[in-house]
């Protein structure tokens, strides 16, 4: 596991989908997506991401209960027409903590854990949903290899 960096992330043009449900929702969405992007002609410009609408404290009842707000987006290149489910915003940027879990996904808690007390011992808060962004395929990769960047919007 890495250290805590800060930096101003750029804010990113994204096609993005949004449910209830639980945390297993995310690679099946972001496959909907990905085909969605392909079959439109665009072109995808970086890795996809998990958005965390709940609170650390509220993570695991929310996916046990199958009632977590699942948020999964592609970074593309230019606007795509929305459908039912799928939008297309500009996901916001700015001052954010990041730390990167090399791993499989189920072993993050402890990268989340070191970022949040990370953010408190640095008196900061927490200013929006944090995001994984998945840097590699887990259908190319060992679960050991896989790469996740933990970023927290910060103030």
């Amino acid at each position: 596991m890495s250290e805590v960096t800060i930096s101003n992330v750029a804010a990113q043009l994204v096609v993005g989908m949004r449910k209830r449900g639980t945390y297993a929702q995310i690679r099946p969405m972001m496959l909907i997506l990905r085909d969605y992007v392909t079959a439109a002609g665009v072109q995808i410009v970086g890795p996809p991401a998990f958005i965390c609408h709940e609170t650390p404290k509220n993570v695991v009842k929310a996916n046990l209960q199958r009632n977590a707000d699942v948020e999964v987006v592609i970074p593309i290149s230019t606007p795509i027409e929305e459908v039912e489910e799928i939008t297309c915003y500009e996901l916001a940027g700015g001052p954010m903590a990041m730390i990167a879990h090399k791993g499989p996904y189920e072993g993050t808690a402890q990268a989340y854990r070191k970022l949040f007390a990370w953010i408190a011992e640095n008196h900061k808060k927490v200013a929006g949903p944090t995001r994984e962004v998945y840097l590699n395929d887990p259908k190319t990769v060992p679960p050991e290899e896989l790469l996740t960047q933990i970023y927290a919007p910060v103030a």
